[in-house]
Formats: structure tokens, sequence, C-alpha cells
């Protein structure tokens, strides 16, 4: 008997406000939502930068009381977010603001989770590595005002963190989570190091590329009992994500050659949240289930350009690692979805579905080799005996790979690391 197929997709975004300038008007959206008393989350960088500055005196100017905490750190821990919990957790607010990149804002996340419906975070880490509980409780309405053009925070319904003592990289999945305002303003990504730059844009990139070329919503098993955070490449996610790769295309080699190009950082932020949008709904698969296994069990790299501390990959780095090898291993499943890439991303498409794979992955490693991006996992200390080690550490992350449009093993994924050591 024919297992039932899905009929229905869903498209779960919060309320959004883009556009230059947008961050001085978030005080008056926080009052809109009956805020009297913020958490403003950030981190040292931001603060630096003068734009937590900026939110702040717009919240004040409006009227709502706001207090900041800045010590989140760079792709955060388990440790980090019980911290900042129990750093905050006396303080009397209603609301919560993040402002800065992924880092922040699933910091915030984690923190008005904990503070609102208590326990312990492994409680509603996803299982198996946690207990994947509920909240029962609602959370506080959390606004969120990305610094980065990258990860994608501000509109999706995940935390994710590093496992510090099981040596592991998952996350908490739960509607709940997603932020109740996005207030998205390129101008905060001026000044953005150039490092930086280059991370997040590999993290759009991956995101776009990855739910474009997820298994459809129709070709997967009818829901029983729930619907799970992603539902697969779906009519509303793929026109966003093809739009997001062509401004992409136009703008990710600029904002790396010049910071300063308002139109370019413009693009990059509006391709961040289209792609936000669409993966948030399509969902992720290959790349980000590695990512979470090459972050987790990093040698001793140190990025340059980015505040030194405890050895670490950049996130957008460690999932575009694998993504060309990715895209060459589902070519023979999805040739429409990546030949509307191709099209999208490079501008020349070809006939031939046995080509399509190898052009987009041969385009995706141009525009990598341009930007100056990380060649490859051996870049960040990895060689073939690391190999078995990372394949355990992706395997676990059951609820990424689901989302592939092609079966994935362990020999598969051994594969997919071993061509991804270098890139080119």
């Amino acid at each position: 008997m024919t297992e039932p197929r899905e009929t229905l997709f869903w498209w779960l975004a919060g309320a959004m406000k883009f556009g230059p300038g947008a961050l001085g008007e978030i005080g008056a959206d926080a009052a809109g939502l009956g805020l009297a008393r913020v958490l403003v989350v950030s981190d040292r960088q931001v603060v630096e930068a003068g734009v937590a500055a900026r939110a702040v005196d717009a919240l004040t100017a409006a009227g709502v009381g706001a207090q900041l905490y800045a010590d989140v750190g760079i792709e955060p821990t388990d440790e980090s977010l019980v911290a900042a919990h129990e750093a905050t957790r006396g303080l009397r607010v209603d609301g919560i603001v993040a402002v800065g990149g992924g880092s922040v804002i699933d910091t915030a996340k984690a923190v008005n989770l904990l503070r609102t419906n208590g326990g312990e975070l492994l409680d509603y880490v996803n299982a198996p590595v946690g207990a994947g509980r509920a909240p029962h409780a609602p959370l506080l309405p959390l606004i969120a005002a990305p610094t980065t053009a990258g990860s994608g925070s501000e509109s999706s319904a995940v935390c994710v963190m590093d496992l510090t003592a099981l040596h592991l990289k998952s996350g908490i999945s739960h509607p709940a989570l997603r932020p109740r305002l996005s207030v998205i303003d390129p101008l905060t990504t001026l000044g953005l190091p150039r490092e930086a730059t280059i991370s997040s844009g590999l993290d759009v990139l991956s995101h776009t590329l990855e739910s474009l070329t997820a298994s459809r919503f129709d070709a997967r098993p009818r829901s029983v009992g729930g619907r799970p955070t992603y539902c697969g490449s779906n009519p509303v996610s793929d026109p966003l994500c093809r739009e997001a790769l062509r401004l992409l295309g136009r703008s990710f080699r600029k904002t790396v050659d010049d910071g300063d190009d308002v139109a370019a950082r413009t693009d990059m932020m509006l391709a961040a949240t289209l792609t936000a949008i669409g993966s948030s709904t399509a969902g992720v698969h290959i790349p980000h289930a590695c990512s979470y296994s090459v972050a987790a069990q990093v040698h001793d790299y140190r990025p340059p350009g980015f505040p030194q501390g405890r050895p670490f990959v950049p996130h957008g780095n460690a999932v575009a690692a694998t993504l060309p090898a990715t895209l060459r291993y589902v070519a023979p499943t999805v040739p429409d979805a990546q030949r509307s890439a191709l099209d999208a991303l490079v501008g020349a498409g070809v006939a031939g579905a046995s080509e399509v794979g190898e052009r987009l992955a041969a385009g995706v490693v141009d525009l990598m080799r341009d930007i100056g991006a990380p060649r490859g996992l051996a870049e960040f200390g990895y060689a073939t005996h690391d190999l078995p080690s990372l394949v355990d550490g992706s395997l676990k992350q059951q609820r990424l790979l689901a989302g592939a449009p092609r079966p994935v093993d362990a020999d598969v994924l051994g594969r997919i690391l071993a061509e991804s050591l270098h890139n080119w």
C-alpha cells in the first residue's frame, strides 16, 4: 500500500519592517505592541559600533524603558545561553529586543523561553539530544533587529547552540520562539568586518540553495500528530529563494569589496530576509546537518577578523564547506530546482539534467573563491582521519537530514565530507 503523501504546506512568518532607517522606529514599534519596559540583548561588537545605542535611544524616546545585556558571545553555547538567562532573570520586563546577528537573536530566544517557562535548557533541545519539550506558557513579545545579512534567525522558530560537554551542536525548534516583529535595517550592516560579511553571506547562500533543493512538501509522508517546523520546498518558498539568489549573485561580491556600498548592503539584507522567510518554511538539509558536527568538533581554529576567544568555525563558513558536494549529490533528484537556481545565481542555465548539478556547484565554488571564503574543511584543521567523527555527528541531525531529496546514510555523508576537505 502506498504511503499517503502530504497535501498541505505552510508559511509561518512573523511581522516584518524592512528598509534603511527602520531601526529608528523600533521604539514606536515596541510601544505599538504595548511594551513598557524591555530587555535589550546585544553583543560588545554591536555596542562598540553604536548600533545598540541607536536602538536604546529610539526605545527611550518612545517612552519604553530599556535595560541592556551585551555579553552575548559569537556562536552561543549552552553555557552562554544559561549565563545570559541567569544575568537577566531578575529584571522586570514585559518584552525583549534583540539587536545583533544570529547569535544575539538566538540568545534572546533562549532567555525568553527560560524566563517564561522555567526548567533546564536541555528540557527543550530537540530530541534525541534533549527532551524536546514544548513551552507550556506564552513567551514575551520578542522584537529582532538583525545586524548581519545572514542567519535568518529574525524570522525562524529555531534557536541553535553548541552543547559543550557533548561536543555537539543542536537546537530548539518551536513556533513560539519566532520573533513577533523583525525590524530589518540595512544600515546596521555598514562597517561589518569583511570576514563577518563573508560568513553571514555564505549562510544566506546555503539557506537559499538548501531550501530550493529540499524535498518538496507533496513528496513527503503525510504529517500525523502535528505539523513539523519544516514542510519542504513549496510554491511560497521557491520564488522567494530564487529572488534572494538573484540579489546575492548581483551584490555579494560588492559587499565584500566595499562594505560601505549601501545599495549592495541593501540587496544582501533583502536576500537574507527573503531567504529567512523561505528557509524557515521549507527547511534546510545536508550542509546544515554537517555544519553542526563541523562546528562542535572544531580543533584549534580561530578565524581571522573575529574577536578572539574559544576556537570556533563561523556558522556560514561551516555550512558552505559542504554545499558544493551536496549540490552534486542531490542533482539527479532535483534538476529543475537546480536549473532555476543556476539561472538566478549565475544567469546561464543549461539544458541537460546531467550537467546542471555540476554547473551549479561550480558557480558556487567560483563565488566562494572570488570573495575569499575558506576553501574547505581542511582550512578548519580537519583531515581524512577526522571523517568518522564528523559523519557520526552529522548523523545525529536526523531532523535536518530528513529534508534532503535523496536518502542520506553514513556512506553518503562520508563521501560528501571527504569531497569537502578541499573545494578547489
